[in-house]
């Protein structure tokens, strides 16, 4: 957990200081908002996720290389990878912002320019363009990043107008979900 952590903060610390725009998504964007309501709710990711423009990846590569992380694409993703450990297990892996991030993807990635500081000092995306990606993605620990969201009432069932069309009835599928989870636990 802690090497995860301290290559967030080297990532997002070279590329602030290197003026490139990013947001932090995924798990530790999840994990950031969490924090802002229930610090005991925050749950552990394993890698670190990016956003970024295509056309800001050169300056990103020169602004991580001198922390240790190369460019790379494995498996048709792109990441930068530890050289002292290149494996995408431990690595950065982007996002390209405004591009779809799977071929049939029923919508593009944000753009980073609605990204803000978080609380761990780094720049994350808005809820809502988060939960977007959950949603988009749609992966088990996606469903249950949404789980997390609306177990301490960062989201409800209310967002579910504020979503595309396209996005809303896997949202209902978590809502549903998360109902009968919270039905068999006894909690209202």
């Amino acid at each position: 957990m802690r090497r995860i952590e301290e290559r967030l903060e080297r990532t997002t610390r070279a590329l602030d200081t290197a003026g490139v725009d990013y947001a932090v998504v995924g798990g530790n964007a999840v994990a950031a908002r969490v924090s802002t309501v229930d610090p005991d709710a925050v749950r552990t990711t394993k890698d670190v996720d990016l956003l970024l423009r295509r056309a800001d990846f050169e300056r990103a590569a020169t602004a991580l290389r001198p922390t240790g992380l190369e460019p790379a694409e494995i498996h048709g993703v792109a990441m930068f990878v530890e050289t002292a450990e290149p494996s995408p297990k431990n690595a950065v892996h982007l996002v390209f912002a405004n591009e779809p991030v799977r071929k049939g993807d029923l919508l593009p990635a944000p753009d980073v320019a609605e990204s803000r500081p978080g609380v761990g000092g780094f720049r994350v995306i808005p809820v809502l363009e988060l939960v977007k990606m959950k949603l988009l993605a749609f992966h088990l620990r996606d469903q249950t990043h949404l789980v997390n969201l609306l177990s301490i009432g960062l989201i409800d069932a209310s967002w579910t107008d504020r979503l595309p069309a396209e996005l809303q009835p896997r949202f209902r599928r978590v809502l549903e979900a998360f109902a009968r989870e919270e039905e068999q636990s006894g909690r209202p």
